[in-house]
This record gives C-alpha cells, sequence and structure tokens, in this order.
C-alpha cells in the first residue's frame, strides 16, 4: 500500500513561495493497494491537485472519509475533475453533526448558491454519501475503525487496515486545554500498534497557550499520541497556516530528537507528493 500526500496544511490554503516544499493546500491523502478502488482522507484544496493525476474518461471509483465538515476538509469536492464525468463513482463516509444534519444534507447546505455556484446534483458522476458512527467498518477493500476524536464539534479519527498494514488518520485533534498529555481512551483504539500515524501538529507550545480552544494540539502531544499507541511511525500533519518550511523544518528536527526516547521508530513532516511505501519512509521533502 501506497500514501500520498497532497494536501497536508490546516485552516486554510496559503500556498506561497515560502512553503513551496512542504506546500499550502489543505487536507487530502490518498491510500492506493493495486486492484483495490483507492480511498482518500479528507476531501481539502489538495484534492484538485490528485484528480489531475487520474484518467479522464469516466472509469473512477472511489471512497473519501471525511473526519468532519470545516471548510478546510471538504472545500476540494466541487474542483476534483474526475466526479465531472459521467460513470465516475465516489462514496463519501463522514460524522453525523449534533442537530442530526447528515452528510448529503450537509454538502447540499454549503454548496449551493449564494455560498457556491455548483451543487453536489450538477456533478456528472454518481456521488453516495453516507453517515458513519463509531464501530468497525468494511469499506471498499478495507477494514476501517471509526471512532470520534475531540475537536470542535464532530469529528471522527480513521484507522484502515489493507493489504496487512495499517494507517491512523487523525487530522485535527484537541489537546486537553491546560497543555496536558492525557489522550482519550478511543483515540489509542485507533492507534494501536499501527505502521503509520498522520497526526495534527499544528502549534508549538507557545502558539497552544494562546490558541487552546481552537481544537488542536502541539507537535509534543501529536508524538506522545504516537509513544502511547506504539506507532511505529508519526507523520507530522495540519501544518499551521503561518509555518514557513525552515520553521516546518525545525519542528521536525527538534521531533526527531524528542522520538528517540519513545519508541516511535520514524518522524516524518508530510509534505505535498510525499509518497510513503511501507518498505521504506522517506525522511522528508
Amino acid at each position: 500500500m501506497n500514501v500520498t500526500f497532497y494536501g497536508v496544511r490546516g485552516s486554510t490554503p496559503c500556498p506561497c513561495a515560502t512553503n513551496h516544499r512542504y506546500g499550502g493546500n489543505t487536507a487530502c491523502v490518498v491510500l492506493q493497494e493495486p486492484g483495490c478502488d483507492p480511498l482518500v482522507l479528507d476531501l481539502g484544496t489538495g484534492l484538485r491537485f490528485w484528480g489531475e493525476t487520474l484518467p479522464g474518461d469516466g472509469s473512477f471509483r472511489g471512497h473519501a472519509l471525511v473526519t468532519h465538515l470545516h471548510w478546510d476538509h471538504v472545500q476540494g469536492l466541487p474542483f476534483f475533475t474526475p466526479v465531472h464525468l459521467p460513470g465516475a463513482q465516489l462514496d463519501i463516509y463522514g460524522p453525523v453533526q449534533d442537530d442530526g444534519l447528515s452528510m448529503d444534507d450537509a454538502f447540499e447546505e454549503f454548496m449551493r448558491p449564494p455560498y457556491f455556484p455548483v451543487r453536489v446534483a450538477d456533478l456528472a458522476g454518481d456521488i453516495r454519501f453516507h453517515s458513519l458512527a463509531e464501530g468497525d467498518h468494511a469499506i471498499g477493500d478495507a477494514k476501517v475503525r471509526v471512532r470520534n476524536v475531540p475537536h470542535v464539534g464532530p469529528t471522527l479519527g480513521y484507522r484502515v487496515d489493507l493489504a496487512g498494514h495499517s494507517v491512523v488518520y487523525i487530522s485535527d485533534h484537541q489537546q486537553p486545554l491546560d497543555g496536558g498529555l492525557d489522550i482519550a481512551p478511543q483515540v489509542l483504539e485507533l492507534c494501536d500498534g499501527a505502521d503509520l500515524l498522520i497526526h495534527d501538529a499544528q502549534f508549538t507550545p507557545e502558539e497552544f497557550v494562546m490558541k487552546a480552544h481552537w481544537g488542536h494540539c502541539t507537535v509534543d502531544y501529536a508524538l506522545q499520541v504516537a509513544k502511547e499507541g506504539g506507532v511505529r511511525r508519526l507523520a507530522l500533519f495540519h501544518h499551521d497556516p503561518g509555518h514557513d518550511d525552515a520553521f516546518v523544518d525545525r519542528l521536525l528536527r527538534e521531533t526527531r530528537d524528542k522520538a528517540a526516547a519513545t519508541g516511535v521508530e520514524e518522524v516524518i513532516a508530510a509534505s505535498e507528493g510525499l509518497t510513503v511505501h511501507f518498505d521504506q519512509v522517506p525522511a522528508g521533502p
């Protein structure tokens, strides 16, 4: 199985000269295994770039796991060119909202005029929405474990087991407001011995003091989740829009130094275009 990052940024797209190595598009990660339909984690602006790599003949079949409905995780859908073609199929899974709003109703609500000129129904492909609850599910060829993750509003974390490997995706994760390192048990259930954890790493400890209620965590907290979950490899993800390449480089170096005493074998910082092959994990962009 290959894991490719097409969008790694949090909060808002912010491509610019100072972050071109890591990239400025929002959350989108693709899992691919020969002979299986692809599985995409979140539908941020990086989704457009994945679409550019796919055949334009209406043959697309795939599944999408959406963690939550904040803009940076869903705004790529209308720009994903494969679903503009008749015959294409995309099944989208995600959480029910606290008010009972389903996935299909939510997309109908924010993909419509005057907020956006294209409705879901205007896309020529067959797009099907599914609301997910906590549990273990069969999605395509994968076994998917779903758990609620602390954030702002209903948010899911995913563990995907496919072809003998396990990938955990926790893109947005609220650290305890006091800056402590306690971890919700359901998060550790997702992580348990996984090959790769892709985890929110938006803030430094100093930034977290000012933004503790924003729904995210520090890089140190991401490492603590990996350590307690017995994860082999950690990918720092959801980079803050204000962190340029040099800043992320520094966070990566510091986290690798700390990881040496944790049992986590490898730490990388996710970057657009980076592919993780399970026989080898690249050192960085």
